[in-house]
């Protein structure tokens, strides 16, 4: 055994030693499957400045954000492939994109609400643009969209003192107070919630069959109780809401963006009960990109942290999504920040280099669990 060899089985042994629960009797004497995931990323802008500092963190796959002329809801072809050209003379490839609506925003604020407020004909208007965007993406060999269908954005509740100077957002419900008692929306129960993804995902999953792009729904960050909040039940707030939304309109192109630091915030135990959410929907193909994201706490109440100081054991997640297959991105999502990071870079930094070792590290993690094929 040269040195090399040598270090390479005695940090796979200690990764063993450190996560003894990590190995199962499934995996004995089996064959390690090639890893496919990669480190990736989704913060804006696209541009010269910011491709370069992604590449210098050998971060090589991204989700995109074309630059939009007139105000449109879509990127025409030339726009979507400026932005990859741009990206691939730093060695990056975009492999996902944003539309510049059905984001993340709160209904009250949002420019374009009508998908989300069901008025029509506004909303068929939109859905219209979403699906030129699908058409014009597969033309520019884009595989992916990610939107969130959302009316009350991310609610937080506030910033938690962390390590250093580090500030932690914070969701805790029993000190939520909302702005106005409902939003512009009114009241929207379950049933009003389903009914308008439904009429979503019937006219838009089609045109995403057609071309095969995968499109990635975010779940509702956080989930609220069952009797909603703002007059708004966040149907996408549990796991069995999930579990109901990839039945709707059933195709390989409709699935998730798997926000695992939003599905942590909706379990009552997420350091025990995320590896089978995940398994779940990964054994079904489900998961079309991953926000690799650390929390303290539990639904109702917790805070979003770096990523290997949480409750969720990283190593031990990162092996669950190799078991299952998983083939996309890995991404920060929601870092902490500092008055003296601008922009959370460094923040950004430190996680695409923990996100990155750990890639790198399932097959020595394997070869611990495992010995020889």
């Amino acid at each position: 055994m040269n040195r090399r060899q040598f270090l390479v089985a005695s940090s796979a042994a200690s990764l063993a030693a450190a996560h003894p629960g990590a190995a199962s009797a499934r995996h004995v004497g089996v064959r390690p499957q090639p890893v496919l995931m990669k480190l990736g990323d989704q913060s804006a802008p696209t541009n010269d400045t910011h491709l370069k500092y992604l590449a210098r963190y050998s971060v090589r796959n991204i989700c995109g954000y074309p630059e939009i002329a007139d105000g449109r809801l879509y990127a025409t072809v030339d726009e979507l492939k400026r932005m990859t050209d741009m990206a691939g003379q730093y060695g990056i490839s975009v492999d996902c994109v944003a539309p510049p609506f059905l984001a993340s925003s709160h209904i009250d604020k949002e420019k374009h609400p009508a998908i989300m407020l069901a008025h029509s004909p506004e909303r068929d208007r939109d859905i219209e643009a979403l699906q030129t965007f699908i058409r014009n993406c597969a033309q520019a060999g884009i595989p992916s969209i990610k939107y969130n269908m959302s009316l009350l954005g991310v609610l937080r509740t506030g910033r938690t003192p962390g390590r250093g100077d580090a500030l932690y957002s914070t969701w805790k419900l029993a000190d939520a107070h909302p702005e106005t008692p409902l939003t512009r929306a009114g009241r929207v129960d379950a049933d009003a919630f389903w009914e308008r993804i439904t009429y979503f995902l019937e006219r838009v999953i089609p045109v995403a069959n057609e071309y095969k792009i995968r499109m990635a729904c975010h779940p509702h960050d956080p989930g609220v109780p069952p009797e909603g909040y703002q007059g708004v039940t966040r149907v996408l707030g549990t796991v069995d809401g999930l579990k109901k939304f990839i039945t709707i309109h059933e195709s390989p192109f409709h699935g998730l963006n798997f926000c695992q630091g939003t599905v942590s915030e909706m379990l009552g135990n997420p350091s025990v009960e995320i590896f089978d959410v995940i398994r779940y929907f990964g054994v079904r193909k489900k998961i079309f990109n991953v926000h690799f994201r650390n929390i303290r706490g539990h639904r109702n109440d917790f805070i979003e942290v770096y990523p290997d100081e949480g409750d969720i054991d990283f190593v031990k997640a990162i092996q669950v999504y190799q078991e299952v297959g998983y083939p996309y991105l890995l991404m920060p999502d929601h870092v902490p920040l500092t008055a003296t990071d601008p922009g959370s870079l460094q923040s950004f930094a430190f996680c695409y280099g923990y996100i990155r070792g750990l890639i790198q590290s399932l097959p020595a993690m394997h070869a611990a669990q495992c010995g020889p094929a």
